[in-house]
């Protein structure tokens, strides 16, 4: 089975990141593994680690320019295939895909859409875990790029501090320019 999730999609700045998970052979995953969105920094740095050692992960990263020439929609979708595809033969595999859209649709007829499947699916668990620590820390290295934005600490997503440096500062080109507020600042 694989489990698949996406991180980055509300964000205002930096990739989207589309993870599709697999169980190796022989393996277990840690117990307690759940929806990163309920988990401390702390529990998903320890998950990723341990799913490391017991996870195929193929991961469909969309670049802010995709996004905005694309749309959040067809983004999705194209960093789920490029997600599986990247995971090698997965003939005759279920993917369930957290959400309430079949994000690859007729091309992978054992794929179905659950929404809260990264919190009831734990190999959805595990690519929720996986995706959020990777694009966070994607966004960690984007901040010492351009630090009085903060990507540290708000990972691209809307917020206060973030809403006042694009004020002072403009957009980067890590913005994404389709996103409503951003085109407002345009």
């Amino acid at each position: 089975m694989i489990g698949i999730d996406e991180v980055g999609r509300g964000a205002w700045a930096g990739p989207l990141l589309v993870v599709a998970a697999r169980l190796k052979a022989h393996s277990n995953l840690p117990d307690g593994l759940t929806d990163s969105k309920i988990l401390s920094h702390k529990q998903k740095d320890q998950f990723y680690e341990q799913l490391l050692y017991v996870c195929d992960f193929g991961e469909g990263w969309l670049s802010v320019n995709e996004i905005d020439d694309f749309g959040l929609g067809a983004a999705l979708k194209i960093g789920a295939a490029r997600a599986v595809a990247s995971l090698g033969d997965i003939e005759g595999e279920e993917i369930i895909i957290d959400g309430s859209v079949d994000l690859l649709g007729d091309d992978y007829p054992l794929s179905r859409a659950v929404v809260k499947a990264d919190l009831y699916e734990p190999i959805v668990s595990a690519a929720s875990v996986y995706a959020k620590v990777v694009r966070d820390r994607l966004m960690v290295k984007l901040h010492y790029t351009s630090p009085e934005y903060g990507f540290k600490d708000h990972v691209g997503y809307g917020t206060q501090s973030h809403v006042a440096a694009l004020k002072q500062y403009g957009i980067t080109e890590h913005h994404r320019k389709s996103f409503k507020p951003i085109m407002d600042l345009l």
